[in-house]
Parts: structure tokens; sequence; C-alpha cells
């Protein structure tokens, strides 16, 4: 099992950026596809975006996030990354990170989460 620490949440103004990390302990990180959930608050836990241990994405991006998120990793640095540009109030919520794997193009979550990075859209 990995385990997984989120940093880089904080709070930015609408417009801002932020770009999130999720580093993994453990050998075996390069082995996993990683993905990113996000929970705001009174709403489910939402899968934004996952990618393969060999980066090639899947993700799950509604057509209000594209072109706005990126996720990408580092096997090396044993860290993925969730890169967010021109924040909205509506992001404003806890990010997540987890180790699972995608099978025929669906990402299917792990056991392994980290704690969460808040993240807080407001003027």
């Amino acid at each position: 099992q990995v385990l997984l620490v989120e940093s880089g949440g904080g709070l930015v103004q609408p417009g801002g950026s932020l770009r999130l990390n999720c580093g993994a302990s453990g050998s075996t990180f390069s082995l996993y596809s990683m993905a990113w959930y996000r929970q705001a608050p009174g709403k489910q836990r939402e899968l934004v975006a996952a990618l393969s241990s060999s980066s090639e994405s899947v993700t799950n991006l509604t057509d209000s996030m594209k072109g706005r998120f990126t996720i990408s990793r580092d096997n090396a640095k044993r860290t993925v990354y969730l890169e967010m540009n021109n924040l909205k109030p509506e992001d404003t919520a806890v990010y997540y990170c987890n180790a699972g794997v995608i099978k025929s193009g669906t990402y299917y979550a792990g056991n392994s989460w980290g704690k969460g990075t808040l993240v807080t859209v407001s003027s």
C-alpha cells in the first residue's frame, strides 16, 4: 500500500492559479495509476482527473474544468500534480489524491487516500 500526502492548497482569488502536489511513499508508485478527486462542502467526492503509470491520461473533467486543470506525474519523484488555472469559486473543495488502477479506460480508486488539501477560491 502506498502512503499519500497532498500539499499546495490555499486561499486564492478568482482567476488565480495553484499547483497541487501529492507525494507518495514506497517503491511501487510507478505501478499505480493516480488520480485527483475533490469534495466540495455538502457534495459527494468526485473524480477530477486520472493518469496511468505511463501518463496516458484518463480524465473525468467536466466542461467547466476542461482547459483549466492538468494532471501530470513524475515517477522519479513519486509525485503527481494537479495544475489549476483560472480558478473559480465553484472549485472550492478539499482535493484528494488516490492510487488505483485504470481498466478499459475507467479509473478504479484504490484504498490509498491522502488526507486532502483545501482549496478556497474567494475574493
